[in-house]
């Protein structure tokens, strides 16, 4: 039960905008300002890390805002590091608040001699003090099982079906939802379902890391609106790859729903440059100006559903109920057309 009037947030640096519209939209349910604690989050000349929280929190509720996005080391060193302060500050509970979990496609040795980074971030996170995770759209839902806490999974194909019921209103019959690899076929599913729309499958084969030696479609995309839906973009190569494919194959356009934009390197560009129509990402990661630049990206905000499910565990209610439209829709009223 919560010893507080309020749940308390504190943010490091790796995506302010997303920390300060969660507590705006807090202040917004509870009628009370709610804003983020009062700390500093510096590097030393060396690049060490060091963290000085201003304000009281004694038996306080914590939640740590910390994508742990590019730079991932030094992002997920400000979380651990801030955990630690909290804990030695004697705060009365810790959560960790990651939209974006870093590290998340190491999920399993594949092949020889090589880590499980995801469960070493997931101890140490442990170790830090934090004692419960609250996520979105993790890359192996296996992840949740490395950590000895309980750890909440957000999904963002609630979501991404609100804004395609807006953007295709009258159309959705000519809808396709299409998984980029048959490991994503459990997510494309789940989307395909909520929007009752047919499911298509690219099939790739990779000769190494960040190549694709062949792509094939199965299933007929003849004259069908395409949505690729996949957790991450990362370069972009094979998103466009298998938007190039899907043209060839019929569809009459092609557009993207990834929850999680990396954009590294070349990425922004191939996408202005490739035949998706648009590109839908969240803004669990601070999108950069190149992002926001172009003209056919568009950003969906995950502000509303974060604050929700921190109000939630505070108020030890369930966050599974997230999942639901019904229960969704309220929470992003006036946005979506709703």
């Amino acid at each position: 039960m919560p010893t507080t009037s309020q749940p308390k947030l504190i943010s490091g640096n790796a995506n302010m905008p997303l920390a300060t519209a969660i507590a705006r939209r807090m202040s917004m349910h509870r009628g009370v300002n709610v804003g983020l604690v009062d700390a500093r989050v510096e590097r030393f000349n060396d690049g060490e890390i060091f963290v000085e929280v201003y304000e009281n929190v004694r038996g306080e509720d914590m939640f740590i805002i910390q994508p742990t996005s590019n730079p991932a080391n030094d992002n997920l060193m400000e979380l651990l590091i801030m955990a630690d302060a909290l804990r030695r500050s004697s705060a009365g509970r810790i959560t960790a608040v990651i939209p974006y979990f870093g590290y998340a496609r190491q999920d399993r040795r594949s092949k020889a001699r090589t880590p499980i980074s995801a469960k070493l971030v997931a101890n140490m996170i442990v170790e830090a003090g934090i004692e419960r995770v609250l996520t979105m759209d993790l890359h192996a839902a296996q992840i949740q099982g490395f950590f000895d806490i309980p750890v909440d999974n957000l999904y963002a194909s609630p979501i991404f079906a609100l804004d395609i019921m807006m953007q295709f209103k009258g159309a959705m019959e000519d809808l396709m939802v299409v998984s980029p690899d048959v490991g994503g076929v459990a997510r494309a599913r789940e989307l395909a379902k909520r929007i009752e729309a047919p499911l298509s499958i690219v099939d790739k084969r990779r000769e190494k890391a960040g190549e694709v030696a062949e792509m094939t479609v199965i299933g007929d995309v003849t004259g069908k609106k395409c949505l690729i839906v996949d957790d991450m973009c990362d370069t972009a190569g094979t998103l466009c790859k298998a938007a190039e494919l899907l043209m060839e194959n019929g569809a009459s356009e092609v557009h993207a729903y990834i929850s999680h934009g990396v954009m590294s390197g070349p990425a922004v560009e191939r996408v202005e440059k490739s035949v998706m129509k648009s590109l839908v990402l969240t803004d669990t990661i601070a999108p950069n100006d190149a992002v926001r630049a172009a003209h056919n990206i568009r950003i969906l905000p995950t502000a509303p559903v974060f604050a929700q499910a921190i109000l939630n565990i505070w108020n030890g209610t369930s966050v599974s109920s997230l999942f639901e439209t019904p229960t969704l829709e309220p929470v992003y009223e006036g946005q979506f057309g709703i």
